[in-house]
């Protein structure tokens, strides 16, 4: 069997893991792929600028990345129980979508990247802080 065959059977058997786990590629699943990619890689580079890189703390993050994935795979499946078209499925991965994006901007703080004010308001907010948000 040539190296191009394998491609082609892994690929096949990924995207038919895929299918089944999450209903299919969709656009919010790449952007939640790329948000905890981001918040990965920030959380890796804020910690080594603060001197706090952790070989321990880096697998346990990998490993709550691995759940959000459980849990977005689990709400679709649900979905698929209950007749409802991605509704559990989407609303999970909004809510990981929003969490990763806070996080990306707690790493930019801890590194001393001014973050603007309209977006600290809005985390504070999310958080459950009253505040205003301007505009």
């Amino acid at each position: 069997m040539e190296f191009k065959d394998i491609v082609k059977y892994v690929a096949a058997i990924g995207g038919s893991i895929v299918t089944y786990l999450f209903g299919g590629w969709s656009a919010l699943i790449q952007i939640l792929v790329a948000f905890v990619a981001i918040d990965y890689i920030t959380g890796v580079l804020a910690a080594g600028v603060n001197g706090k890189l952790d070989s321990n703390i880096g697998l346990k993050g990998i490993a709550k990345k691995v759940f959000i994935f459980v849990i977005v795979a689990c709400g679709h499946l649900v979905d698929d129980a209950m007749g409802t078209q991605d509704i559990v499925r989407d609303a999970a991965i909004y809510f990981y979508i929003a969490n990763e994006l806070l996080s990306i901007l707690e790493n930019a703080g801890e590194i001393g990247l001014p973050v603007p004010d309209i977006l600290k308001n809005a985390i504070e907010r999310l958080k459950g802080k009253d505040q205003d948000i301007p505009g």
